[in-house]
């Protein structure tokens, strides 16, 4: 699972590109979490990564979509159903799965998050720029 900025990400635009290195870095310490063997419960931390990562979506989701609206992108009515689906399912955590199957729970949330910003960024916020 790779979870680093490379430059086919940028959009061109800082401000946006600033705010995707962020998710990517906050993804990056959901694994670094994962991997860390010595630390048995992880619920906590798990749980305040999910917290920074909803918080974080959300004010980047209000950021880049504030931008859209700037510019009169066409599609910015799909996009931001796309963003809404997102915050829905991080907000939709089962928190009970989380305490008691951590190691699983946290591969799933982490496969869902990098599979989501790399097509989202690469498929969908490419056509902003475009």
């Amino acid at each position: 699972m790779i979870i680093k900025w490379k430059e086919e990400y940028s959009l061109g635009v800082e401000k946006i590109d600033q705010q995707h290195r962020k998710l990517f870095e906050i993804a990056g310490r959901a694994y670094e979490l994962l991997k860390d063997e010595l630390r048995i419960d992880k619920y906590d931390e798990i749980v305040a990564i999910l917290e920074e990562l909803k918080d974080y979506a959300v004010y980047h989701f209000q950021s880049e979509e504030e931008y859209m609206r700037s510019i009169g992108y066409r599609k910015y009515l799909s996009h931001k159903v796309r963003h809404d689906d997102f915050i829905e399912k991080i907000s939709s955590v089962d928190l009970y799965q989380v305490d008691h199957r951590q190691e699983q729970y946290l591969l799933e949330i982490l496969e869902f998050i990098v599979n989501w910003i790399d097509r989202h960024i690469l498929g969908e916020d490419k056509q902003i720029i475009a």
